[in-house]
């Protein structure tokens, strides 16, 4: 009992040396976390929506072209997600450093991960689409609208809040994936917590930067349901 209650105290202790924090190095790493899951969300935003579109709109075409096209996304999209993104960070190291120019920091940790969550959103934002109730299409194009304005205002419009929330979640992804894209140099709270958390025994650094990734996954999701609620017109 005793051997307990003293392991028990020297963990305590290992997690209360808050002088060993760098603050300053802390708030750094928070900022370089926000810019690479806000940069990242921008992106597979928009990319997610184009995927997501593609393949609900060539699901159910007969033509030879709607069909490749929809096989060739379907791949891209199996493939990406299928692979863990540690490898596929490193499986792309040479085209971050093709077109970033360097191989380490925020920036470019950005296109893996884009090309890791973009098709993840884009089956999400399909989903969305296959939701919708047929019949408010069908009469959308009995009424003569044409592909456009039957995706800006009846697919969109219908699928947002599935939308918003299928973003809220690939964000809160976002925010793991800069934590695995830190161990390999890309900065930010993960890069805090294994090189100077992990490496240089240093684990209340490991608390601290978990507390803040925890943060922001909180404030993404917050902010997520509150948005859901706002565009959800059955609520």
């Amino acid at each position: 009992m005793i051997w307990n209650v003293n392991v028990g105290q020297n963990i305590f202790e290992q997690y209360t040396e808050f002088s060993e924090v760098n603050w300053l190095r802390v708030w750094a790493a928070t900022k370089e976390t926000v810019f690479m899951s806000f940069a990242s969300v921008v992106a597979v935003f928009f990319l997610g929506l184009v995927i997501g579109l593609l393949l609900f709109e060539t699901q159910e075409q007969k033509s030879l072209f709607s069909k490749i096209i929809n096989r060739l996304v379907a791949f891209f999209v199996n493939v990406f997600r299928s692979i863990p993104f540690i490898i596929l960070i490193v499986l792309l190291l040479p085209f971050t450093k093709e077109i970033v120019g360097r191989i380490t920091g925020p920036v470019a940790g950005i296109p893996a991960l884009i090309i890791a969550a973009a098709p993840f959103f884009g089956r999400l934002v399909e989903t969305g689409f296959r939701e919708i109730d047929r019949g408010v299409l069908e009469a959308a194009e009995s009424m003569g609208a044409s592909k456009l304005e039957i995706i800006f205002k009846v697919l969109l419009p219908e699928s947002l809040p599935s939308i918003v929330a299928g973003i809220t979640t690939t964000a809160i992804s976002l925010v793991g994936y800069t934590a695995m894209a830190g161990v390999i140099g890309a900065g930010g709270l993960g890069n805090l917590a294994y090189l100077e958390g992990f490496q240089r025994s240093q684990p209340t650094v490991t608390l601290v930067a978990t507390v803040f990734i925890l943060i922001i996954v909180f404030i993404i999701q917050i902010t997520g349901d509150i948005l859901v609620k706002n565009v959800d017109k059955r609520s």
